[in-house]
């Protein structure tokens, strides 16, 4: 029992005092940008907001609300494959809609990201988003032994 519990608590101080780790691919949004595409501390990743844009590249794609949706899961997905985790890590996602009446049709993409379990979930809508998109979606990811 002693034994358990000192180990518990030196996991505990282990990932209480681990440094942060802040990645840029550069795959989808240029590694330049005042900003890390997503940040591993401990064992969580925490991934920054992603918008529909066309990747590498602050354009975003051409289309509606579908279009933009998808891309901004293919980011997602791209982020998430260029530091070695996918869409089972994510454990909550927030979805920031340029319009609320979009949540059906952004709904309708976002589902078909997951196979049996979703993300935990918010959605609002705001007044306006980077570069003029209809959609930004920011996640974070349960990771086991992240070693980046």
């Amino acid at each position: 029992m002693k034994s358990a519990l000192f180990t518990a608590i030196a996991f505990a101080s282990v990932i209480a005092t681990a440094e942060p780790v802040y990645l840029n691919s550069g795959k989808v949004l240029p590694a330049n940008l005042p900003f890390s595409e997503a940040v591993i501390h401990g064992d969580i990743l925490y991934l920054s907001g992603q918008i529909p844009n066309v990747p590498g590249k602050l354009r975003l794609v051409e289309g509606g609300i579908e279009s933009q949706s998808r891309q901004v899961m293919e980011n997602i997905r791209t982020t998430l494959n260029a530091h070695g985790y996918d869409m089972e890590h994510l454990i909550k996602c927030t979805v920031m809609l340029d319009e609320i009446s979009d949540w059906a049709a952004f709904n309708e993409v976002y589902k078909t990201y997951f196979d049996k379990q979703f993300p935990a979930r918010s959605a609002f809508a705001t007044d306006g988003l980077a570069v003029g998109a209809l959609v930004e979606v920011e996640c974070i990811a349960a990771i086991d032994g992240a070693t980046q």
